[in-house]
Formats: structure tokens, C-alpha cells, sequence
């Protein structure tokens, strides 16, 4: 008679198990992941556009250091690849806010107008150290920049 009780405590104990791993199971099935935010700056730093943008800052830093081997700071040159990387950076940052659903938009393209503008800009800043802004060259290479920048609004 004491194996009667002990078969239908196992009978229980099974079907109690059986219920309980079901449940989690059921559950488990349930519970969603966290998905990743819809803005992770990560995303655009594997894109072309950031891939062009960080090797002209590479190659800008590179120049920099050798220029500061023999310069000092207030070197004309100097001055002017400081003035490049602080665009660069800017317009790193830019692709860097684009949402990960748009990365798309992040072509080798967009990388190599991004580029061309910050080259633009240095022209226009170099113009300046010249020339007032009313001036016809300052002013022909401030229209080449507005250009560039309406290309990159365009796909951005």
C-alpha cells in the first residue's frame, strides 16, 4: 500500500513539472528582445559616406603631424589643416545623427561630395584671409559650397 501514494505523488509531481516547463516555455516564447535604437551612431560609422570622410581626416591628421615636426602652430599650413579636420569632424557628426533606417542614404557618393565641400570651404576661407566677402572670387566660391551643401540636403 505505500507504493500506491508514491505512484500517485510521481503521477502528480510529473504532470505539475510537464505544466511548469510549458509555462516558462510558453512565456520564454513571449518576451521580445530589446530591439537596437533606431538611432545608433555606430550603424553610420560601417558606411561608405563615413569610410570616405574618416580616411581624408586620416590622411589630414597624418599631414598635420608631419607639418608640426617643423612648424609651430601659427604656420599658415598648419593653420589650414586644423581649419580642415574641425570641418571634417562636423560633417562626420552629420552622417553620424543620420537614423539607422536611412543609412542607405550613406553612399560613397555622399562621402565623396562631403569631402569635395570641405575642400570648398577652405578655399573660401583661404579667399577670406585675402579678400573681403563682397569680393567677386569670395563670392563665386561661396556659390560652389551652396552648391554642394543643396546636393547633400538633397540625398540627406
Amino acid at each position: 500500500m505505500t507504493s500506491f501514494p508514491a505512484k500517485k505523488f510521481m503521477k502528480i509531481f510529473f504532470i505539475l513539472t510537464i505544466v511548469l516547463f510549458s509555462s516558462l516555455f510558453s512565456q520564454a516564447q513571449t518576451v521580445k528582445k530589446p530591439s537596437p535604437p533606431t538611432n545608433a551612431p555606430s550603424a553610420a560609422k560601417h558606411t561608405p559616406a563615413y569610410a570616405e570622410l574618416l580616411l581624408r581626416r586620416t590622411e589630414r591628421e597624418s599631414e598635420l603631424e608631419r607639418f608640426l615636426l617643423d612648424y609651430t602652430e601659427e604656420f599658415p599650413k598648419v593653420k589650414e589643416l586644423k581649419f580642415e579636420l574641425d570641418l571634417l569632424k562636423k560633417a562626420m557628426d552629420k552622417v553620424t545623427a543620420v537614423n539607422a533606417s536611412e543609412s542607405g542614404k550613406l553612399t560613397l557618393a555622399l562621402g565623396k561630395l562631403m569631402v569635395r565641400k570641405v575642400e570648398l570651404e577652405i578655399d573660401v576661407w583661404s579667399l577670406q584671409l585675402q579678400y573681403k566677402d563682397d569680393h567677386a572670387e569670395v563670392k563665386r566660391a561661396k556659390r560652389k559650397v551652396e552648391v554642394y551643401e543643396r546636393a547633400i540636403k538633397e540625398i540627406l
